[in-house]
């Protein structure tokens, strides 16, 4: 008789169990996967993820815009360069023929590929002197490569408009950039809703902190992404060339901390694939010494944004970007 009822008791213990897991049985999973989505967010929250832009338009043996968007390797292209001054516009792409570029924007653009147009460049003839410069030139930026269209005003791109402009600005005074980008973004709220199309704002500056000729323009805070060019500046200590890597984290330090509201980008000239051990640092970052020394540092930064890479053609020819686009979207510690 005892057996009996023990079996009887054991039995209900079972019973009672099985109709209590059955009851908070949604719940028990409901919190496993809160559990799960918990652990997902942090994941995600620890990763730096970035992207590469590339400059194109130096070299017309570099391949086309569509060629490069085809590539794979790009997150962004920008177009160099557009350049004004005495009140006269070009647009310097270095031999590339105009016929043919509207259309490979476009094709870019429904990769998902923005295509940025880039003002300035190398050259010393650009400068905005008067307090009625910024208004002549984003009018002129808006009518010709934007989201505007006079008849009187030629459109070197047809019908395709870029997705924004870039400012990189290496001569001349500094006075009215900051002007100029609140004419372009002007243009957002007058006549957003009528084309569809946003005007997005990025600079290029150079390393050494701060860009004399920039630094009002960002200091309005019009821009979301800037590419810091750690690379060319033989005066400058935060080249490459001249600081390494503690050079370039000590300036990138100062601008990711003065520009948190931004996107930051790591400005690297393409390389070769390697560099014969031994031999001394050259002005580009090898491969090497980015994987291992520079991107774990950099990367840190939360407004860390990605690689931009100068320029299409030598990096057409070194394969730089190949390696490179890994490690621009992963965390070190997801790289190694």
């Amino acid at each position: 008789m005892s057996i009996y009822r023990s079996r009887t008791r054991t039995i209900s213990l079972q019973s009672h169990l099985i109709m209590a897991f059955q009851r908070h049985r949604s719940w028990l999973l409901l919190l496993a996967l809160a559990c799960l989505l918990c652990l997902a967010a942090t994941a995600a929250e620890a990763k730096r993820t970035g992207e590469l832009t590339v400059f194109w338009g130096r070299n017309k043996d570099e391949g086309t815009l569509r060629e490069a968007c085809d590539t794979g390797l790009y997150n962004t292209v920008v177009i160099s360069f557009s350049v004004f001054g005495h009140g006269k516009y070009w647009t310097d792409l270095s031999g590339h023929p105009l016929h043919g570029i509207g259309a490979d924007i476009k094709h870019c653009q429904s990769k998902g590929i923005p295509v940025f147009l880039s003002i300035g460049g190398g050259g010393t003839h650009y400068s905005l002197p008067s307090s009625a410069s910024p208004e002549a030139v984003a009018n002129h930026l808006w009518n010709a490569y934007l989201g505007g269209g006079s008849g009187d005003v030629f459109r070197p791109f047809g019908d395709a408009a870029v997705d924004g402009v870039d400012f990189y600005v290496d001569h001349g005074a500094p006075d009215n950039y900051d002007e100029l980008a609140r004419r372009l973004d002007y243009f957002n709220s007058m006549y957003y809703h009528a084309t569809a199309k946003h005007v997005r704002l990025t600079a290029t500056p150079r390393c050494a902190f701060p860009d004399r000729r920039l630094e009002r323009a960002l200091e309005t805070g019009l821009f979301e992404r800037i590419h810091v060019r750690f690379y060319g500046d033989e005066e400058e200590r935060c080249s490459y060339k001249n600081g390494g890597v503690d050079g370039v984290v000590e300036e990138w330090e100062k601008w990711t901390a003065r520009y948190p509201g931004s996107q930051l980008y790591v400005g690297l000239a393409a390389a070769e694939s390697g560099v014969p051990d031994g031999a001394p640092p050259p002005v580009e970052v090898y491969l090497k010494y980015l994987y291992y020394d520079l991107l774990p540092k950099v990367q840190k930064a939360d407004n860390y944004g990605g690689i931009m890479i100068w320029d299409r053609f030598t990096d057409s020819r070194t394969g730089y970007s190949t390696a490179v686009k890994g490690w621009a979207s992963c965390s070190y510690g997801g790289c190694v």
